[in-house]
């Protein structure tokens, strides 16, 4: 049986709305998409990062048809950017949901605003976006693609990532059904799942309970680092995925392995599990804030 054409098979001349477009993978993706001849619209709570973004997609001869700042986890102010955007340019063919924030930490450290915050950024921010954006791109017939952006942490249980992995098996979930849901339409949707990435959000993610300044924490940070990939290395595999209507987009080998281990080999996926749950513990009893 032959594979179906892709509904967005480039995406020159395709209005794409980009969320987190004031840095790390956001802004990649929006400096890519403009060179592959895309429209971007942009959106992003940092607004001097924001007009950043959009100075260097115009120095790098892109087209920028619209940017605006927003917090996505303010449902107003996504519905107020939604009207804003449909009214100037009509429905979009492309989203993607970049935009999101992570706090690290074991539960018995982990405080309700920590849950709330990365839960209505991380998970009712894309939301938020979908439900405005999705039913206009249905009414215009014209097919698109949705990006919904995840993690590792979408994947795996991973120590300490309990607030953030609740937001991102979230939005797994969300984009497992839309991925049936919205064939019908001619919409594709891609689940890109990032292991590490050399963005700010490395430096700026909280670890509560953890000094990030002590050897054992700024170890594993470093160590991070290193296997880390760049935010354009991860814009090209989300574009490629779009183009291609991939499904499950990886950024690098390590999660494609360890996801294929989770799923025919339970025992050695549970034994790393346990074994680097050992290791952030030492790191954690090593690295405590002091009183």
């Amino acid at each position: 049986m032959s594979r179906r054409r892709a509904p967005v098979p480039e995406l020159r001349g395709r209005r794409c709305l980009i969320t987190g477009a004031a840095s790390g993978i956001g802004r990649a993706t929006a400096l890519a998409a403009a060179g592959r001849g895309a429209v971007l619209l942009l959106t992003d709570v940092n607004e001097e990062g924001l007009a950043e973004t959009v100075a260097r997609v115009a120095r790098a001869g892109g087209t920028v048809a619209w940017s605006g700042a927003a917090d996505l986890a303010d449902h107003d102010a996504v519905v107020a950017l939604a009207e804003e955007v449909h009214g100037a340019h009509g429905s979009v063919d492309v989203v993607m949901n970049v935009a999101g924030i992570s706090v690290w930490g074991p539960i018995e450290r982990l405080e309700h605003r920590h849950w709330r915050r990365t839960v209505d950024v991380s998970l009712m921010g894309p939301i938020h976006v979908l439900e405005q954006f999705v039913p206009p791109m249905i009414a215009a017939g014209r097919g698109g693609h949705v990006v919904n952006v995840s993690s590792a942490a979408g994947l795996f249980g991973l120590p300490w990532h309990a607030a953030y992995s609740a937001a991102k098996f979230g939005l797994r979930g969300v984009s497992e059904v839309l991925r049936f849901d919205l064939r019908r339409h001619r919409i594709g949707v891609s689940l890109v799942c990032p292991g590490g990435v050399r963005t700010p959000i490395v430096q700026t993610t909280e670890i509560v309970g953890v000094d990030r300044t002590k050897p054992a924490a700024a170890a594993l940070v470093r160590q991070f680092e290193r296997h880390a990939k760049s935010p354009e290395q991860v814009a090209e595999r989300i574009l490629d995925g779009i183009e291609r209507d991939r499904y499950l987009v990886y950024t690098s080998a390590d999660i494609r392995v360890g996801h294929l281990a989770q799923r025919l080999f339970p025992p050695a996926y549970e034994l790393a599990m346990r074994l680097l749950n050992d290791r952030f513990a030492s790191v954690a009893r090593r690295s405590q804030v002091d009183a």
